[in-house]
């Protein structure tokens, strides 16, 4: 298999990776064989994930428009994944052309990318660094560099917290996060759940297992059990609901019926 350029010499090309499939199902070309046939196998058993992630995708792009338009000016997004169309610096700029944006990934792929696209823009970084391992977030020079923890910042776990599993206790992983923020910070969340997935479950754990073949477990869980991520914050209107239902630009019955597969919410701190 040949090397693209933009694939670091560090990567294992012949693994599978999350953040490529996640890329392929959105229609991006920065991915390789293997992905894409990981990600054909789950879509046997749940073709309508491309239709998920394109619904988390627009989730994301409202709820940044939301806390821009609530004054927030600085945004932490982790797990953010190899960029595409309506990146959140993108859509933040509309509201607040001096939006400042962290982006951090431990995908050596997604990091090199990013940093390739963000070349040159002094109100962006990016920085590889595990969602599991909050104080190398909080502690890292480059984030320090652009976000300030004594103002309000929106933290970002878009399509991330499923693929921690219980024994790294993802809860407490995000309250750490939260207790470093300053009070008027948002938590912008999206998480998969087996609730809402028109597919008998059966037929949805094929494509689980999928994941779990290649050593990324997917983490299905329940409304309540997503909601306890938001200990800590208020809720904002309309709660933790399925992703087109959260503030719509459109007709949520429009939708796709695959879109409603899992749930979105916002919250902020007193």
């Amino acid at each position: 298999m040949e090397r693209p350029a933009w694939a670091p010499r560090s990567i294992d090309i012949s693994v599978p990776s999350v953040s490529r499939m996640y890329d392929y199902y959105l229609g991006g070309s920065h991915n390789f064989e293997v992905d894409r046939e990981a990600a054909r196998r789950a879509m046997e058993f749940m073709p309508g994930l491309p239709k998920i992630m394109q619904a988390n995708r627009a989730f994301m792009r409202r709820a940044v428009r939301f806390a821009a338009g609530e004054g927030i000016t600085q945004f932490l997004d982790v797990g953010s994944g190899i960029p595409t169309f309506g990146n959140v610096h993108e859509v933040a700029r509309v509201a607040v052309p001096d939006a400042r944006v962290m982006y951090v990934d431990h995908d050596p792929v997604a990091v090199a990318h990013s940093q390739a696209v963000l070349e040159g823009d002094d109100g962006t970084g990016v920085v590889a660094a595990d969602l599991r391992k909050p104080r190398e977030i909080l502690g890292s020079p480059e984030v320090l560099r652009l976000i300030d923890l004594n103002r309000p910042v929106a933290l970002l776990l878009v399509a991330i917290l499923h693929f921690v599993e219980d024994t790294d206790d993802p809860y407490a992983a995000v309250a750490e996060l939260r207790q470093a923020l300053a009070p008027g910070s948002m938590l912008v969340l999206t998480h998969a759940s087996y609730e809402g997935v028109p597919l008998p479950v059966e037929r949805a754990e094929g494509a689980v297992d999928v994941y779990r073949d290649i050593r990324n477990p997917l983490v299905m869980r329940t409304r309540d059990e997503i909601a306890r991520f938001f200990e800590g914050y208020d809720m904002v209107e309309p709660g933790l609901v399925p992703m087109p239902q959260w503030r719509p630009d459109t007709a949520p019955e429009d939708e796709d019926p695959y879109a409603f597969s899992g749930f979105a919410g916002v919250g902020r701190t007193a």
